[in-house]
């Protein structure tokens, strides 16, 4: 649950993309998140996980967003398709 006043932090599919890759070359959560600039070391976790688990795809933000009314995840969507 969330905390009076907590800000949230929303990372692209690039960021997150990028994170997993670092973390598969050998780099510590630790070191990762300081170098994308990542403010939970957990949240690495969940997108290694989702990575795992689906791939890609697993790492595509689906929370609030209607697939076609929003064009950032269309776009993320293409990308997906021509990988």
């Amino acid at each position: 649950m969330a905390k009076k006043g907590q800000i949230f932090h929303h990372y692209s599919f690039e960021t997150k993309k990028k994170a997993v890759a670092m973390r598969l070359e050998g780099m510590t959560k630790k070191e990762v998140a300081s170098a994308l600039q990542i403010s939970d070391i957990g949240r690495l976790k969940v997108w290694m996980r989702k990575y795992r688990e689906l791939g890609e795809e697993g790492l595509v933000d689906r929370r609030r967003r209607n697939v076609y009314s929003d064009p950032t995840e269309r776009d993320q969507k293409e990308q997906l398709s021509q990988v």
